[in-house]
């Protein structure tokens, strides 16, 4: 049978343990209580800035002259000497004789015309006097005469009037025989650009007959195609605007000013596209950078000015409408007055103002007033969660 010191001893070294293990077990710390972290979409924002934008028009053509002849023989005869500036691309001042007609012949008839004219002239002296001779002899023998009014072929007007109308062409003559003569001159009716040359040295020609073309320099002109939707952003519809046109000379990009002079005033049935003519004084004046004539140029027409506008990518906005991030970071979506869609880019007016933060990531599944943040408030946060965590 066991002793009372056999049982005593066991149940003690039990209530000792359990008490060492309620013991430890009440000295351990609780677990941390995690605080539920609520983690809101991720947005990119831009602030968006109001500032005068122009609404320029572009456009393209290719330059050409305003004015361009072609030099016709109105004589004929043969060619006796050609200027060296004659050539094609030679560049020449107006008056410059360019090319000599033999004027031997016309030399010629003028020589016979004139001396024509001096014999009418003698003989129209000759039948005046005469007149005023008849004249003053019918003056003599009226009183004794039974014809109070003389006949017209007493007094020698049919004789006078003959000899006046000979004369008169003889003077014709003279004056047709100088053109002629001047007509062998083949001269350059403005400053140019010699676009073709026909005839040689030694060449017969006839009227009629071509000598080659000539473009002026004073102007250039380009047809610059405008969709009609588009006329609505420049002033006037583009009568009398500024205009830049681009090309490249020599590899290097170049630039001219110029103006919109007129409209073509209609629509052309192929391109369905508005012509609006641009006209650049002195093309080639700057020798170093010419703006050729034939050159496919680009064109940049001055439009509207609008004072307060914003240029947005044309991917973030929907329905007319954009998304941004108010103050408090919640999304808000803003209504737009929509003036232009250009080259990727949506030009608005009306319905935000600068500073506004314009969110330019995607989002999943926006809502109206839904809490977002950004990475600026992504460190905000935590930022203070670590000052509370070191209190």
């Amino acid at each position: 049978m066991a002793s009372k010191k056999q049982i005593i001893l066991p149940l003690a070294v039990l209530t000792v343990g359990i008490t060492a293990a309620v013991a430890l077990t009440a000295m351990k710390e609780p677990p941390e209580e995690k605080v539920e972290e609520i983690i809101h979409p991720l947005v990119k924002v831009d602030p968006i800035e109001l500032s005068p934008i122009r609404l320029n028009v572009s456009s393209y053509g290719i330059v050409q002259p305003k004015y361009s002849t072609d030099l016709v023989a109105q004589v004929s005869g043969q060619i006796i000497e050609l200027s060296a500036q004659f050539v094609k691309g030679g560049f020449v001042k107006e008056g410059e004789i360019l090319a000599r007609i033999d004027p031997n012949d016309y030399e010629a008839a003028l020589i016979e015309a004139e001396a024509s004219l001096a014999q009418a002239s003698s003989a129209l002296e000759i039948e005046q006097a005469q007149a005023q001779v008849a004249k003053v002899e019918w003056q003599r023998i009226k009183d004794d005469s039974s014809e109070k009014i003389p006949s017209e072929l007493y007094l020698r007007k049919p004789q006078l009037a003959e000899k006046l109308a000979r004369y008169r062409a003889a003077q014709a003559a003279v004056k047709r025989a100088k053109r002629n003569l001047e007509r062998t001159y083949i001269k350059a009716p403005y400053d140019a650009i010699v676009k073709n040359r026909e005839i040689s040295l030694g060449s017969v020609v006839n009227p009629g007959n071509s000598f080659g073309q000539l473009s002026a320099v004073s102007v250039a002109e380009i047809r610059l195609p405008v969709a009609d939707k588009e006329l609505q952003y420049l002033p006037n519809y583009g009568k009398h605007v500024p205009v830049t046109l681009s090309a490249e000379v020599a590899g290097q990009q170049v630039s001219w000013k110029g103006e919109i002079v007129r409209s073509e005033g209609v629509i052309d049935q192929q391109s369905r596209m508005t012509y609006l003519v641009a006209q650049i004084e002195q093309p080639y004046g700057d020798t170093n950078k010419p703006l050729r004539f034939g050159a496919y140029a680009n064109a940049e027409i001055q439009g509207r000015l609008v004072e307060n506008a914003a240029m947005i990518p044309q991917h973030l906005v929907k329905n007319q409408k954009v998304a941004t991030l108010d103050r408090d970071n919640k999304l808000v979506y803003q209504q737009l007055n929509v003036i232009r869609e250009y080259n990727g880019f949506v030009i608005a007016d009306q319905g935000i103002n600068s500073g506004q933060q314009l969110i330019t990531s995607a989002l999943e599944y926006p809502t109206e007033g839904m809490q977002l943040r950004t990475d600026d408030a992504q460190l905000k946060t935590d930022s203070t969660q670590l000052a509370l965590k070191e209190e």
